[in-house]
């Protein structure tokens, strides 16, 4: 994977959206640290449809029983002075 300072990838946003476009992803970097990647749009569509989806998430947490969850104290109460 390619891989590009931030400043370079302004310079050549048209190659680097080219690139994308025939399948080769490019890493955007900030201050020598991955900041960004650019892909296509057809491989972020397929990226995305892989990612479960929150209900999807949700139904797969496993169930709790009563005695996963920790007992709530009773709050105590202020004094009105």
């Amino acid at each position: 994977m390619k891989e590009l300072q931030l400043r370079d990838a302004k310079a050549g946003f048209s190659a680097v959206i080219e690139a994308a476009e025939r399948g080769e992803p490019t890493t955007i970097t900030k201050h020598g640290r991955p900041a960004a990647v650019v892909v296509s749009y057809e491989e972020w569509n397929r990226l995305r449809r892989q990612l479960p989806d929150f209900a999807e998430l949700l139904l797969a947490v496993p169930s709790l029983d009563e005695d996963d969850v920790p007992k709530r104290r009773p709050a105590r109460m202020m004094s009105s002075d």
